[in-house]
Protein backbone atom coordinates (compact mmCIF):
# COMPACT_ATOMS: atom_id res chain seq x y z
CA UNK A 1 0.00 0.00 0.00
CA UNK A 2 1.70 3.01 -0.92
CA UNK A 3 1.32 5.94 1.44
CA UNK A 4 0.91 8.65 -0.95
CA UNK A 5 -2.85 7.08 -2.00
CA UNK A 6 -4.04 7.49 1.55
CA UNK A 7 -4.18 11.42 2.07
CA UNK A 8 -7.64 10.71 2.53
CA UNK A 9 -7.87 8.15 5.04
CA UNK A 10 -7.97 8.46 9.07
CA UNK A 11 -4.72 7.10 10.31
CA UNK A 12 -4.01 5.80 13.98
CA UNK A 13 -0.48 5.24 14.22
CA UNK A 14 0.80 3.08 17.41
CA UNK A 15 3.84 4.56 18.83
CA UNK A 16 5.26 2.55 21.06
CA UNK A 17 8.47 4.82 21.76
CA UNK A 18 10.64 2.53 19.72
CA UNK A 19 12.40 3.39 16.77
CA UNK A 20 10.65 1.32 14.51
CA UNK A 21 7.18 2.81 15.33
CA UNK A 22 8.95 6.45 15.51
CA UNK A 23 10.26 6.28 12.14
CA UNK A 24 6.81 5.06 10.66
CA UNK A 25 5.50 8.82 12.28
CA UNK A 26 8.38 10.13 10.11
CA UNK A 27 7.50 7.90 6.80
CA UNK A 28 3.85 10.03 7.39
CA UNK A 29 5.40 13.49 8.09
CA UNK A 30 7.46 13.53 4.71
CA UNK A 31 4.72 13.63 2.35
CA UNK A 32 3.27 16.32 5.07
CA UNK A 33 0.54 14.09 6.72
CA UNK A 34 -0.02 14.37 10.64
CA UNK A 35 -1.72 11.06 12.01
CA UNK A 36 -2.76 11.13 15.17
CA UNK A 37 -0.60 8.91 17.39
CA UNK A 38 -1.46 6.72 20.35
CA UNK A 39 0.52 4.54 22.85
CA UNK A 40 -1.27 1.65 24.03
CA UNK A 41 -0.85 1.33 28.28
CA UNK A 42 -0.44 -2.25 29.31
CA UNK A 43 2.36 -2.40 31.92
CA UNK A 44 2.66 -5.09 34.74
CA UNK A 45 -0.28 -5.40 36.68
CA UNK A 46 1.47 -3.46 40.32
CA UNK A 47 4.05 -1.40 38.58
CA UNK A 48 5.98 -0.81 41.51
CA UNK A 49 6.49 -4.08 42.32
CA UNK A 50 8.28 -4.35 39.06
CA UNK A 51 11.17 -3.19 36.85
CA UNK A 52 9.01 -1.89 34.00
CA UNK A 53 10.44 0.26 31.14
CA UNK A 54 6.89 2.08 30.25
CA UNK A 55 7.25 5.37 31.12
CA UNK A 56 10.27 5.61 29.29
CA UNK A 57 8.06 4.79 26.65
CA UNK A 58 5.97 7.01 26.96
CA UNK A 59 8.86 10.22 27.54
CA UNK A 60 10.17 8.54 23.68
CA UNK A 61 6.46 8.18 21.75
CA UNK A 62 6.01 12.11 23.35
CA UNK A 63 9.14 13.40 21.79
CA UNK A 64 8.71 12.13 18.41
CA UNK A 65 4.83 12.74 18.10
CA UNK A 66 5.80 16.29 19.15
CA UNK A 67 8.57 16.61 16.74
CA UNK A 68 6.27 16.09 14.15
CA UNK A 69 3.20 17.75 15.13
CA UNK A 70 0.87 14.66 15.35
CA UNK A 71 -1.42 14.10 18.17
CA UNK A 72 -0.62 11.70 21.01
CA UNK A 73 -3.34 9.82 23.12
CA UNK A 74 -2.79 7.25 25.83
CA UNK A 75 -5.08 4.67 25.14
CA UNK A 76 -5.08 2.32 28.71
CA UNK A 77 -5.30 -1.76 27.59
CA UNK A 78 -3.78 -2.74 30.67
CA UNK A 79 -7.13 -4.56 31.95
CA UNK A 80 -7.75 -5.91 28.33
CA UNK A 81 -4.32 -7.27 28.53
CA UNK A 82 -4.04 -9.12 32.22
CA UNK A 83 -7.88 -10.39 31.64
CA UNK A 84 -7.28 -11.96 27.91
CA UNK A 85 -3.34 -11.86 27.13
CA UNK A 86 -2.25 -12.67 30.55
CA UNK A 87 -4.72 -15.69 31.19
CA UNK A 88 -4.20 -17.20 27.75
CA UNK A 89 -0.46 -17.75 28.76
CA UNK A 90 -1.52 -18.35 32.37
CA UNK A 91 -3.66 -21.09 31.35
CA UNK A 92 -1.21 -23.00 28.69
CA UNK A 93 1.99 -22.37 31.01
CA UNK A 94 -0.29 -24.32 33.20
CA UNK A 95 -1.09 -27.16 31.07
CA UNK A 96 2.40 -28.16 29.91
CA UNK A 97 1.79 -25.77 26.15
CA UNK A 98 4.16 -23.61 24.85
CA UNK A 99 2.18 -20.00 24.40
CA UNK A 100 3.32 -16.78 22.51
CA UNK A 101 2.24 -13.56 24.39
CA UNK A 102 2.85 -11.42 21.77
CA UNK A 103 1.05 -13.45 18.85
CA UNK A 104 -2.32 -12.32 21.42
CA UNK A 105 -1.56 -9.35 22.38
CA UNK A 106 -1.31 -8.40 18.33
CA UNK A 107 -4.81 -10.22 17.84
CA UNK A 108 -6.45 -9.22 21.08
CA UNK A 109 -5.08 -5.70 22.23
CA UNK A 110 -3.47 -3.65 19.24
CA UNK A 111 -5.95 -4.46 16.54
CA UNK A 112 -8.70 -5.68 19.22
CA UNK A 113 -9.01 -3.65 22.35
CA UNK A 114 -7.54 -0.49 21.05
CA UNK A 115 -10.18 -0.76 17.90
CA UNK A 116 -12.79 -1.56 20.73
CA UNK A 117 -11.92 1.89 22.43
CA UNK A 118 -10.42 4.27 19.51
CA UNK A 119 -9.26 2.63 16.59
CA UNK A 120 -13.05 2.41 15.34
CA UNK A 121 -13.04 5.87 14.52
CA UNK A 122 -10.05 5.34 11.46
CA UNK A 123 -9.69 3.86 8.56
CA UNK A 124 -6.31 2.18 8.83
CA UNK A 125 -4.13 1.55 11.73
CA UNK A 126 -0.21 1.44 11.49
CA UNK A 127 2.30 -0.03 13.13
CA UNK A 128 5.74 -0.92 12.97
CA UNK A 129 5.60 -4.14 12.33
CA UNK A 130 7.95 -5.65 9.80
CA UNK A 131 5.86 -7.19 7.71
CA UNK A 132 3.81 -6.11 4.29
CA UNK A 133 0.82 -6.18 2.81
CA UNK A 134 -0.45 -7.02 -0.63
CA UNK A 135 -3.93 -6.70 -2.95
CA UNK A 136 -3.31 -10.35 -5.50
CA UNK A 137 -6.83 -11.25 -6.98
CA UNK A 138 -8.68 -8.64 -4.88
CA UNK A 139 -7.54 -9.97 -1.40
CA UNK A 140 -5.77 -8.90 0.88
CA UNK A 141 -2.62 -10.72 1.86
CA UNK A 142 0.06 -10.78 4.71
CA UNK A 143 3.17 -10.70 3.02
CA UNK A 144 6.80 -10.89 4.43
CA UNK A 145 9.59 -8.05 4.79
CA UNK A 146 12.84 -8.34 3.05
CA UNK A 147 14.70 -8.69 6.03
CA UNK A 148 14.44 -11.49 6.96
CA UNK A 149 15.72 -11.28 10.35
CA UNK A 150 13.58 -8.68 11.27
CA UNK A 151 10.03 -10.21 9.56
CA UNK A 152 7.31 -10.73 11.62
CA UNK A 153 4.51 -12.20 9.89
CA UNK A 154 4.87 -14.96 12.43
CA UNK A 155 3.59 -12.62 14.93
CA UNK A 156 0.28 -11.39 13.12
CA UNK A 157 -0.46 -14.74 11.77
CA UNK A 158 -3.32 -14.71 14.12
CA UNK A 159 -5.34 -12.19 13.34
CA UNK A 160 -8.28 -11.66 12.14
CA UNK A 161 -9.53 -10.98 8.76
CA UNK A 162 -11.07 -7.40 9.16
CA UNK A 163 -8.24 -6.63 11.21
CA UNK A 164 -5.54 -7.12 8.13
CA UNK A 165 -7.97 -5.24 6.36
CA UNK A 166 -7.01 -2.25 8.83
CA UNK A 167 -3.65 -3.04 9.30
CA UNK A 168 -0.99 -0.74 7.63
CA UNK A 169 3.23 -1.59 7.97
CA UNK A 170 4.85 1.62 6.53
CA UNK A 171 8.23 0.38 7.32
CA UNK A 172 7.35 -3.32 6.27
CA UNK A 173 9.59 -2.49 3.24
CA UNK A 174 12.76 -1.90 4.52
CA UNK A 175 15.78 -3.38 6.47
CA UNK A 176 16.50 -2.77 10.10
CA UNK A 177 19.48 -0.64 9.32
CA UNK A 178 17.79 1.09 6.64
CA UNK A 179 15.34 1.92 9.13
CA UNK A 180 18.28 2.57 11.84
CA UNK A 181 19.95 5.42 9.17
CA UNK A 182 16.37 7.01 8.81
CA UNK A 183 16.35 7.84 12.81
CA UNK A 184 19.74 8.93 12.86
CA UNK A 185 19.37 11.29 10.01
CA UNK A 186 16.44 12.80 11.52
CA UNK A 187 18.07 12.66 15.18
CA UNK A 188 15.75 10.40 16.48
CA UNK A 189 15.95 10.51 20.53
CA UNK A 190 15.29 6.77 20.34
CA UNK A 191 17.67 6.28 17.15
CA UNK A 192 19.82 4.13 18.95
CA UNK A 193 17.77 2.49 21.32
CA UNK A 194 17.93 -0.91 21.89
CA UNK A 195 15.24 -3.32 20.38
CA UNK A 196 12.90 -4.91 23.03
CA UNK A 197 13.31 -8.91 23.42
CA UNK A 198 10.99 -11.23 24.61
CA UNK A 199 7.51 -10.80 25.90
CA UNK A 200 6.31 -7.28 24.71
CA UNK A 201 5.48 -5.67 28.10
CA UNK A 202 8.11 -7.12 30.01
CA UNK A 203 10.96 -4.81 29.39
CA UNK A 204 13.30 -5.90 32.08
CA UNK A 205 11.27 -8.41 34.04
CA UNK A 206 12.79 -11.70 34.10
CA UNK A 207 10.25 -14.42 32.30
CA UNK A 208 10.70 -17.03 34.83
CA UNK A 209 9.59 -14.44 37.81
CA UNK A 210 6.47 -13.74 35.77
CA UNK A 211 6.04 -17.30 35.77
CA UNK A 212 6.55 -17.76 39.31
CA UNK A 213 4.51 -14.76 40.11
CA UNK A 214 1.30 -16.37 39.03
CA UNK A 215 2.07 -20.18 39.24
CA UNK A 216 4.43 -20.61 41.91
CA UNK A 217 6.28 -23.60 42.23
CA UNK A 218 5.41 -27.39 41.39
CA UNK A 219 8.70 -29.24 42.20
CA UNK A 220 8.81 -32.76 40.60
CA UNK A 221 11.60 -35.15 38.93
CA UNK A 222 13.62 -34.81 36.08
CA UNK A 223 13.79 -38.02 34.05
CA UNK A 224 16.31 -39.35 31.35
CA UNK A 225 13.83 -40.44 28.68
CA UNK A 226 16.14 -43.08 27.22
CA UNK A 227 17.08 -45.04 30.64
CA UNK A 228 14.34 -43.85 33.08
CA UNK A 229 17.04 -42.61 35.57
CA UNK A 230 16.10 -39.81 38.29
CA UNK A 231 18.92 -36.78 37.19
CA UNK A 232 17.65 -34.25 39.32
CA UNK A 233 14.36 -31.86 40.63
CA UNK A 234 12.34 -29.28 38.44
CA UNK A 235 11.00 -26.22 39.91
CA UNK A 236 8.02 -26.31 37.84
CA UNK A 237 7.04 -28.24 34.46
CA UNK A 238 6.08 -24.19 33.43
CA UNK A 239 9.53 -23.31 33.72
CA UNK A 240 10.55 -25.44 31.29
CA UNK A 241 9.99 -25.38 27.27
CA UNK A 242 10.49 -28.51 24.80
CA UNK A 243 13.58 -28.13 23.28
CA UNK A 244 15.46 -25.88 25.99
CA UNK A 245 18.80 -26.91 26.71
CA UNK A 246 20.57 -23.82 28.23
CA UNK A 247 19.42 -23.01 32.07
CA UNK A 248 18.63 -26.39 33.25
CA UNK A 249 21.44 -27.00 36.06
CA UNK A 250 21.95 -30.28 35.85
CA UNK A 251 25.27 -31.95 36.00
CA UNK A 252 27.05 -34.48 33.24
CA UNK A 253 25.19 -32.83 30.78
CA UNK A 254 24.45 -30.86 28.55
CA UNK A 255 20.43 -31.87 28.30
CA UNK A 256 17.95 -31.42 26.06
CA UNK A 257 13.91 -30.97 27.80
CA UNK A 258 12.24 -33.47 25.14
CA UNK A 259 8.90 -34.47 27.49
CA UNK A 260 6.50 -33.45 29.58
CA UNK A 261 4.03 -35.66 31.51
CA UNK A 262 1.44 -33.04 33.00
CA UNK A 263 -0.19 -35.69 34.97
CA UNK A 264 2.62 -36.96 36.99
CA UNK A 265 4.68 -33.78 37.07
CA UNK A 266 7.86 -35.53 35.53
CA UNK A 267 10.41 -33.62 33.03
CA UNK A 268 12.03 -36.01 30.24
CA UNK A 269 15.26 -34.70 29.07
CA UNK A 270 17.94 -36.53 26.59
CA UNK A 271 21.52 -36.69 27.15
CA UNK A 272 23.77 -34.95 24.70
CA UNK A 273 24.71 -32.24 22.19
CA UNK A 274 22.27 -33.24 19.41
CA UNK A 275 19.91 -36.14 20.67
CA UNK A 276 17.64 -37.72 18.42
CA UNK A 277 14.17 -37.63 20.47
CA UNK A 278 14.40 -33.73 20.02
CA UNK A 279 13.52 -34.06 16.71
CA UNK A 280 10.20 -34.57 14.83
CA UNK A 281 9.91 -34.22 11.19
CA UNK A 282 6.12 -34.87 11.58
CA UNK A 283 3.70 -32.66 13.77
CA UNK A 284 -0.48 -32.35 13.73
CA UNK A 285 -1.56 -28.86 14.39
CA UNK A 286 -5.45 -27.89 14.88
CA UNK A 287 -7.65 -24.76 14.54
CA UNK A 288 -6.37 -23.12 11.46
CA UNK A 289 -6.60 -19.24 11.45
CA UNK A 290 -7.09 -18.41 8.00
CA UNK A 291 -5.98 -14.09 7.39
CA UNK A 292 -8.47 -13.98 4.38
CA UNK A 293 -9.98 -17.02 4.10
CA UNK A 294 -7.61 -19.09 2.09
CA UNK A 295 -6.51 -22.15 2.59
CA UNK A 296 -2.84 -23.51 2.14
CA UNK A 297 -1.70 -25.27 -0.49
CA UNK A 298 -0.17 -28.82 0.02
CA UNK A 299 3.22 -26.93 -1.01
CA UNK A 300 4.20 -24.33 1.60
CA UNK A 301 7.10 -23.35 3.97
CA UNK A 302 6.66 -22.80 7.61
CA UNK A 303 7.73 -21.46 11.12
CA UNK A 304 6.81 -22.92 14.74
CA UNK A 305 9.04 -19.74 16.57
CA UNK A 306 10.43 -16.42 15.49
CA UNK A 307 13.61 -17.36 13.20
CA UNK A 308 14.60 -16.03 9.70
CA UNK A 309 14.48 -19.54 8.74
CA UNK A 310 11.32 -20.72 6.16
CA UNK A 311 10.82 -24.70 6.73
CA UNK A 312 9.62 -26.02 3.60
CA UNK A 313 7.40 -29.07 4.00
CA UNK A 314 3.56 -30.65 2.32
CA UNK A 315 0.29 -29.64 4.32
CA UNK A 316 -1.91 -33.17 4.82
CA UNK A 317 -5.48 -32.22 5.92
CA UNK A 318 -7.04 -33.97 8.09
CA UNK A 319 -10.40 -32.42 9.28
CA UNK A 320 -11.95 -29.33 9.99
CA UNK A 321 -9.22 -27.02 10.61
CA UNK A 322 -6.87 -29.89 11.26
CA UNK A 323 -3.27 -30.54 9.39
CA UNK A 324 -0.36 -32.62 9.50
CA UNK A 325 2.80 -31.12 8.48
CA UNK A 326 5.22 -33.20 7.24
CA UNK A 327 8.62 -31.25 6.96
CA UNK A 328 11.16 -32.02 4.17
CA UNK A 329 13.50 -32.42 7.19
CA UNK A 330 13.79 -33.58 10.58
CA UNK A 331 12.87 -30.42 13.00
CA UNK A 332 14.29 -29.47 16.65
CA UNK A 333 12.24 -28.58 19.32
CA UNK A 334 8.31 -28.94 18.03
CA UNK A 335 5.81 -28.04 21.09
CA UNK A 336 2.38 -28.12 21.37
CA UNK A 337 0.93 -24.60 22.05
CA UNK A 338 3.34 -23.09 19.82
CA UNK A 339 2.05 -21.84 16.42
CA UNK A 340 2.85 -23.16 13.30
CA UNK A 341 2.79 -20.30 11.08
CA UNK A 342 2.60 -21.16 6.99
CA UNK A 343 3.25 -19.57 4.19
CA UNK A 344 3.11 -20.08 0.43
CA UNK A 345 6.29 -22.16 -1.19
CA UNK A 346 8.18 -19.14 -1.58
CA UNK A 347 7.49 -17.70 1.90
CA UNK A 348 5.99 -14.43 0.50
CA UNK A 349 2.82 -14.71 1.01
CA UNK A 350 1.28 -15.70 4.80
CA UNK A 351 -1.91 -17.97 4.93
CA UNK A 352 -1.92 -18.30 8.82
CA UNK A 353 -1.20 -20.30 11.76
CA UNK A 354 -2.39 -23.07 13.63
CA UNK A 355 -1.59 -24.16 17.34
CA UNK A 356 0.82 -27.63 17.35
CA UNK A 357 -0.79 -30.84 19.01
CA UNK A 358 1.37 -33.81 20.01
Amino acid sequence: MILEELTDKRIAVLLSGGVDSSVVVYEFARLGMHPDCFYIKIGPEEEEEWDCSSEEDLEMATAVAHKYGCKLQVIDCHREYWDEVTRYTMEKVRAGFTPNPDVMCNRLIKFGAFDAKKGHDYDLIATGHYAQTEIIDGKKWLTTSPDPVKDQTDFLAQIDDWQLKKALFPIGHYQKDEVRKIAEQEHLVNAHRKDSQGICFLGKINYNDYIRRYLGEMPGDVIELETGKRIGEHRGLWFHTIGQRKGLGFGGGPWFVVKKDIEKNILYVAHGYDPSTAYQQQFPIHDFHSLNGELPPEKITFKIRHTPDYLPATLEKTGDGRYTVHAKDKIHGVAPGQFCVVYDEHHHRCYGSGEITI
